[in-house]
């Protein structure tokens, strides 16, 4: 068996790749931080293919599938990904840009390129990387939460689309709350509530997906947030959750 994990290096991605090797998966390990994948190896029982690649730029997409297409992916696990914090208009522009393009783009192309292999061969899984910010509006990381928004209605529609076809094919998203991880460093946020560990929310996400599970959240104030975002008016959607944003500068 073998998984394609990105954002591999730090935080979900690296615990979700150590865990995947516990269970027997060689491990294709994609980030830009050689000494945390060449870590990663250390810390893996089977083999871990290092691949050094930047997502945020277009060409690399279809370089690392061309890397890897004589390969049988069995999973991928699409992680790369960042946040911006700041009020919309304060947000620099490039940088926003490279989170789009991380975030979206990368989740999106990579997506689609494995599925149709997958598809072909009637088997394999994909686990999308989103967040709990993806059920709402987020003030104050407004084109992060759009982001993840993006990658849960993308993954939700072609779920149905496998199950209308009668496919083999499952793919899942993980929708964490907090976690304690360098995103939060990247972001420039910390959090007023207790982060979940990324050992646990790795072992979670892939155990659900590995289980065809869909929408996968863990934590039960995550499944509550998530309930309530369902049942919330927008207004007051946007406002608790500027309320909450804006405690991340206290």
């Amino acid at each position: 068996m073998k998984a394609l994990v990105t954002g591999a290096s730090s935080g979900i991605g690296y615990d979700i790749a150590k865990y995947l090797s516990k269970l027997g998966y060689d491990i294709i390990a994609v980030a830009r931080n050689e000494e945390a994948l060449n870590r990663l190896k250390t810390e893996c029982s089977t083999n871990v293919e290092i691949i050094l690649s930047d997502l945020s730029v277009y060409e690399n997409l279809a370089k690392l599938y061309m890397q890897v297409s004589d390969q049988e992916i069995d999973l991928l696990v699409n992680n790369a990904g960042f946040g911006l914090f700041g009020e919309f208009h304060t947000l620099d522009i490039d940088k926003e840009r490279k989170m789009i393009d991380t975030n979206i783009t990368a989740v999106d192309v990579l997506t689609k390129l494995f599925l149709k292999d997958m598809i072909k061969k009637d088997s394999g899984k994909i686990l999308n990387v989103a967040s709990i910010a993806g059920f709402m509006p987020g003030p104050l990381m407004s084109s992060y939460y759009a982001t993840k928004a993006y990658v849960v209605r993308l993954s939700q529609a072609i779920y149905q689309e496998l199950k209308i076809r009668k496919s083999n094919v499952s793919i899942s998203i993980l929708c964490p709350g907090p976690v304690n991880t360098n995103f939060n460093n990247v972001a420039g946020v910390h959090f007023n509530i207790k982060p979940l560990t990324s050992e646990y929310v790795a072992k979670y996400a892939i155990d659900k997906t590995l289980k065809n599970k869909n929408v996968i959240v863990p934590g039960l104030l995550n499944k509550i947030v998530r309930f309530l975002s369902k049942v919330t008016p927008d207004k007051l959607l946007m406002y608790f959750a500027y309320k909450a944003q804006a405690k991340k500068m206290e």
